[in-house]
């Protein structure tokens, strides 16, 4: 978009998020769906993922618990810890502005306090590439966690890691897609029921655009591509996957029309 359209989506938001009583939430993820600027993306997530209420006579209150809350978990594991540090300083590699001891203390205190909130979980490295975009985006840590909390629980109950064969459905593309790409996908993936559902149509169109290009490559060429995804449009590849969707639920019906 152009710096005024920039401009005007950004008064659209603060006029949401300023309001005295009450964030109209249904507003917000109609916005969100077409992307959210970055200096207020961390504020949208904590509304789109539940953690921040619309009522806005309770924030200042609900926003004092969650902090003494999570200043009362258990942020101790120095086996996990040292887990942690080998994979974000690989995963720094590709991200550096991720880099340094702030963003290394904030993975370690957040992961250990999930997995010992969470005795089910258990430590898998895609916890560090899901944890990243909350980890970025999130000034508070303790917004950081709560935020990543929503995701993991949203995940452990959808999808069946034992079914699911691939990285890109079971942690959502976090760790193939380009860092910047991956925030404003999530951001139209919070702002909406049961993006699981609309995941494995993203994953398609992704394949569907790169088809010409994986042709042309050897399979050792492929499969570096496909886990290091180039820059794309996430607005046009979000569109492609709604049709698809769409083109899926139109042939179910079909089928099922066929043997009534």
């Amino acid at each position: 978009m152009n710096q005024d359209e920039a401009l005007s989506n950004l008064n659209d938001y603060n006029e949401i998020l300023q309001s005295e009583v009450y964030v109209d939430l249904e507003r917000l993820r109609i916005l969100a769906r077409h992307g959210i600027p970055n200096e207020l993306r961390g504020e949208v997530w904590k509304y789109l993922l539940g953690v921040q209420q619309a009522d806005r006579s309770k924030e200042l209150t609900n926003s004092k618990a969650r902090k003494e809350d999570y200043e009362q978990i258990d942020k101790i594991d120095p086996d996990v810890a040292r887990r942690i540090r080998g994979e974000v300083a690989r995963f720094q590699r590709r991200a550096p502005f991720l880099d340094g001891l702030h963003y290394l203390g904030r993975f370690e205190n957040i992961i250990i306090a999930y997995l010992n909130t969470n005795r089910d979980a258990e430590y898998h490295p895609a916890l560090i590439s899901l944890c990243a975009p909350f980890v970025f985006v999130l000034e508070k840590e303790w917004d950081a966690y709560y935020c990543f909390e929503r995701l993991m629980l949203t995940l452990e109950e959808e999808v069946d890691l034992n079914e699911w064969s691939t990285s890109w459905l079971q942690h959502i593309l976090s760790k193939e897609m380009q860092f910047e790409d991956l925030v404003q996908l999530w951001d139209a993936y919070f702002a909406i029921p049961y993006f699981l559902d609309l995941h494995p149509f993203v994953c398609l169109a992704i394949l569907l655009n790169a088809r010409e290009n994986l042709e042309d490559l050897e399979q050792s060429e492929i499969r570096t591509m496909l886990l290091r995804l180039p820059y794309m449009d996430i607005q046009r590849t979000l569109a492609e996957a709604y049709n698809l969707r769409h083109e899926s639920m139109e042939r179910q019906l079909s089928e099922d029309g066929e043997f009534l």
